[in-house]
């Protein structure tokens, strides 16, 4: 990307402002001088350090904890936004609703320019703090937001292009914010898009379990997006409106303020009984919208959709082929009769997807499906996070002690995505409670007994990390019972059927012209089913209104037609290419090993425990 060139206008509105106390209508969006002029309400001065307190690593983990269902709805679209941002030399936060960063992902090398300007986990940045910024004004404003360069407040944050949207609950409350920001002296297009397409997925996210005492009604004018992020939905209560998601409100030309105050009568002409008859229902207007309702909610699942999984498993069974569907049928009958399945295939191969597909078609389906990623769950609470702990277990633990997610899945399936990364000393602990079917919190407690159906999963191929000591050999018998290989989409010999299920999901409509339909189902797609849903993402967001997607805004390695990936080595082989791999990204990083973690998509914690690496 070329730079940009300075704006002489944003540098005269500067001055004219801070110097002269002239306001600058016009020279800058409204929405920034009024909060320039809130900044210097508050008492902020202009050319002082911006006060920036860091929490502790305790205080991080409490907030963390107490912001964890939002942090697990948001995971897929940070997993997602963070693949995107990686190329484009950005970064992709989530903050809670008071403006504390819970997570970065991204660029590494934007990582550390961001963390020179304290952007980063831990950090406060609402506006009386930090001034005007991206995270905090949209949090006052309570809409999406940009922020350019010598927008901001403070100078220091000059460097900076922030694109920032509120995460609202379903009942129109704040939960946090999802921003991207990057280099100021680069175009940032698209990047507010994107972030809001991201935080329509979230919102729609919210309401995949239903609401308490709540009829929800789905509708959109296309039959098509009912059951995508694009629907309307709208949560009714002794018949009064409760709950929506923004579709939802526009489609009636309501905000979050009518929620709550809004009678059924008031918006539709015809009682809720009438979708019954042909789906369709007319509103005050006339006009027919399609839908369909949910009656009081039914807990289907504690976990949030994975990355790889958008939708919910009844909608990904297009994806599935013959094949495929053999191997779920199979796998099915063995966690039927009370065994593990071990699922084992590259980064982005449908893993997740797959074990909830398994957990839809089982009798357990009624019960929670609890996904937890073993790579990703912070180091020094892992075994907090699983097993659960008393009151007062350590500094930081909740007031009330937590149960773990073990027991979240009670019932149920659990599923231990990337298990080959859990840490060695921890796993003879796990295995003693897979044994016994018995765990004890974390600062005593008596001791409690599970049930739940058992799915793992892996990357690296775990019989090599045996040999290798990195996993002990008894807990690899103990969850690999069955085990399933999904291959990688690039041997998939119908792409393009792959490329035409996935757009129906992820597309919102628009269409795909035959050109680069064609390029995209020629790509080799190292990232696999992961990588391909991202890109299709990413081009919905910039599909024109009634126009079909063209290949000149596909990437451009897509757009260039990369040949077919090479066969893939041995799996021993690719132990030794993977570390192979993680020394050089250490040796390019000078042994940062966040930013060489973060260079290859990959958790701290693995490079530690497969190079040995000294902490620091």
């Amino acid at each position: 990307m070329s730079p940009l060139a300075p704006d002489p206008r944003l540098g005269s509105a500067r001055r004219s402002f801070f110097e002269r106390g002239a306001a600058p209508v016009g020279a800058v969006p409204e929405a920034i001088l009024h909060s320039w002029q809130r900044c210097q309400r508050h008492g902020l001065l202009v050319d002082a350090q911006p006060a920036a307190e860091p929490l502790t690593d305790n205080r991080l983990r409490e907030l963390r904890q107490r912001r964890e269902r939002l942090w697990r709805q948001a995971r897929p679209e940070l997993d997602g936004l963070a693949a995107e941002m990686t190329h484009s030399g950005s970064i992709v936060l989530l903050t809670d609703e008071d403006g504390w960063i819970l997570d970065a992902e991204g660029s590494a090398g934007f990582l550390d320019k961001a963390g020179r300007v304290a952007l980063m986990p831990g950090m406060r940045w609402d506006e009386g703090t930090v001034g005007t910024n991206a995270i905090g004004t949209a949090l006052v404003d309570g809409r999406a937001l940009q922020v350019r360069g010598g927008e901001h407040y403070f100078a220091p944050h000059g460097i900076l292009t922030c694109s920032a949207v509120p995460i609202l609950d379903p009942y129109g409350q704040c939960l946090g914010v999802l921003d991207v920001s990057g280099d100021a002296r680069l175009p940032h297009v698209h990047a507010l898009a994107l972030v809001r397409q991201a935080v329509a997925q979230i919102e729609h996210r919210g309401f995949a379990d239903g609401l308490a005492d709540c009829e929800l009604l789905r509708l959109h004018h296309q039959p098509a997006l009912l059951g995508s992020a694009r629907e309307g939905v709208l949560g009714f209560r002794g018949g009064r409106l409760v709950a929506a998601n923004r579709a939802g409100l526009a489609l009636f030309g309501l905000d979050r303020q009518d929620i709550g105050r809004t009678p059924y009568e008031a918006l539709f002409e015809q009682p809720l009984s009438r979708l019954a008859d042909d789906g369709v229902l007319l509103d005050r207007q006339g006009r027919r919208l399609y839908g369909v309702r949910e009656a009081r909610a039914s807990r289907r699942s504690v976990a949030t959709p994975g990355p790889t999984a958008p939708l919910p498993a009844s909608a990904q069974g297009p994806l599935f082929d013959t094949g495929q569907q053999q191997q779920l049928a199979t796998a099915g009958r063995v966690l039927q009769a009370g065994l593990p399945v071990l699922l084992q295939g590259e980064t982005g191969t449908g893993k997740e997807v797959f074990a909830r597909e398994l957990h839809a078609r089982s009798t357990r389906a009624g019960k929670p499906f609890v996904a937890v990623n073993c790579a990703a769950l912070p180091e020094g609470l892992i075994e907090a996070e699983l097993f659960g702990y008393e009151e007062g277990a350590f500094t930081g633990a909740r007031r009330q002690g937590s149960p773990g997610l073990l027991r979240q899945a009670e019932g149920g399936t659990l599923f231990l995505d990337e298990i080959g990364d859990m840490p060695l000393a921890l796993q003879p602990r796990l295995l003693r409670v897979l044994q016994e079917r018995e765990l004890s919190p974390l600062g005593g407690g008596k001791p409690v007994k599970l049930d739940f159906a058992l799915v793992c999963a892996s990357h690296c191929e775990l019989p090599q990390a045996v040999d290798a000591g990195r996993f002990r050999a008894d807990l690899y018998y103990r969850i690999a019972d069955h085990v399933v290989t999904l291959a990688p989409l690039r041997q998939n010999p119908d792409r393009a059927a792959v490329v035409d299920a996935l757009w129906q999901q992820l597309g919102q409509g628009h269409a795909l012209s035959s050109q680069a339909r064609a390029a995209l189902a020629a790509h080799a797609w190292p990232g696999n089913l992961r990588q391909l849903s991202a890109c299709l993402r990413t081009l919905a967001a910039l599909a024109e209104p009634g126009q079909p997607v063209g290949p000149q805004l596909l990437p451009a390695d897509v757009r260039a037609g990369t040949p077919t990936a090479p066969a893939v080595p041995a799996s021993g082989a690719l132990e030794e290419i993977a570390e192979a791999a993680m020394r050089q990204a250490l040796a390019e990083c000078q042994g940062n090993v966040s930013a060489a973690a973060k260079r290859l998509g990959i958790n701290r914690s693995t490079l530690y425990r497969r190079l040995g690496t000294p902490r620091g």
